[in-house]
């Protein structure tokens, strides 16, 4: 009972109250696309480019409807393996027109994101479903009447896939109408450029009164990573100098592109602190560190490899030969 009480605290504010507003109006404009059967995932990363949400409503509306509303089946996984090309899996459940699949990925730098398997371009942003990581598959048909076993044989199928064997699509899953839409469907008008809302508010001594609500969208740009990019180690280490390269050549590329981030992985581990590469001792010669770049309108990521490779040489010196608190105007 003490709970319920405070059920609504975390709307007291005006800040949190407009964020909420601008969710619950997402959700609802939402459940209209349904009757032309569009799959969520498809939807959701459409607004999340267009910034008319933001990725902390994912998951919250995912479950909602999917779950709540919908009663999809679901189900969890953590990878055994990694795998780095679906195109088999694509290929195979693009056949799947009895069925609805949505698939969430919990990326590890990027947070959760949203995978309409039969849409080979989701793929492309996230590039690889890496080894011990976590995959949420939901599996339904937009009805409140939930068809388990059709739904459980479809989410068998991709976990077989997950972990690495070859699957057949079933009769049970061919027919219906949830085919692939080559187009974007066209958004409700509600969820167009919305920056405020109208909000009808009830005093029980007036009549109703209407009052325009200002909603706070918040302007996080939605990040897309590119795949990952090899760095050859050509120094006979990896070493402090070479340490202090790459720094410099990152801050480089964060200043001429403060909205993208440079992610560092060595031996599948990201790597937060580029000192800790000369601290291990184990980057010698012949080693092989990656990169990626994650943000929107991702630029220069060539260049940015070009001159990494060149800082993880014996060439290093040259990015190092100008005042300590200088950025380097390489981009």
């Amino acid at each position: 009972m003490t709970d319920h009480l405070y059920e609504f605290e975390n709307l007291s504010t005006k800040l949190s109250f407009n964020r909420a507003l601008g969710h619950f109006q997402t959700v609802a404009d939402l459940l209209g696309s349904f009757e032309d059967f569009t799959n969520i995932a498809d939807y959701l990363n459409d607004l999340l480019l267009e910034k008319e949400i933001d990725q902390n409503q994912l998951l919250p509306t995912v479950n909602a409807i999917l779950f709540d509303k919908f009663n999809y089946t679901y189900q969890s996984y953590n990878m055994v393996k990694t795998i780095e090309n679906f195109s088999t899996l694509t290929n195979e459940v693009k056949n799947w027109n009895g069925i609805d699949i949505v698939m969430v990925y919990y990326h590890p730098d990027l947070g959760p994101m949203l995978v309409n398997p039969k849409n080979s371009s989701h793929f492309d942003s996230i590039h690889t479903f890496k080894r011990n990581e976590l995959i949420t598959i939901y599996a339904g048909s937009f009805s409140a009447e939930a068809d388990t076993k059709k739904n459980e044989r479809a989410i068998s199928l991709i976990l077989k896939f997950l972990d690495g064997r070859v699957i057949k699509t079933p009769d049970i899953l061919k027919k219906g109408k949830f085919k692939l839409k080559e187009k974007n469907v066209e958004k409700p008008e509600k969820s167009r450029n919305r920056k405020t809302s109208t909000v009808r508010t009830t005093r029980k001594s007036t009549a109703v009164e209407e009052k325009s609500i200002e909603v706070v969208i918040n302007e996080e740009i939605p990040k897309r990573i590119t795949p990952y990019y090899s760095v050859p180690v050509t120094n006979e280490l990896f070493h402090n100098g070479n340490v202090e390269a790459w720094k410099k050549i990152i801050q480089s590329y964060n200043t001429k592109y403060p909205s993208l981030e440079v992610y560092i992985y060595y031996d599948g581990e990201r790597i937060h602190d580029i000192h800790s590469l000369f601290k291990w001792g184990k980057v010698k010669h012949g080693s092989t560190i990656l990169f990626a770049v994650a943000g929107d309108e991702i630029r220069d990521v060539a260049k940015l490899q070009r001159y990494l490779k060149q800082g993880a040489s014996i060439m290093f010196e040259s990015f190092l030969n100008f005042p300590v608190n200088k950025i380097l105007n390489l981009f």
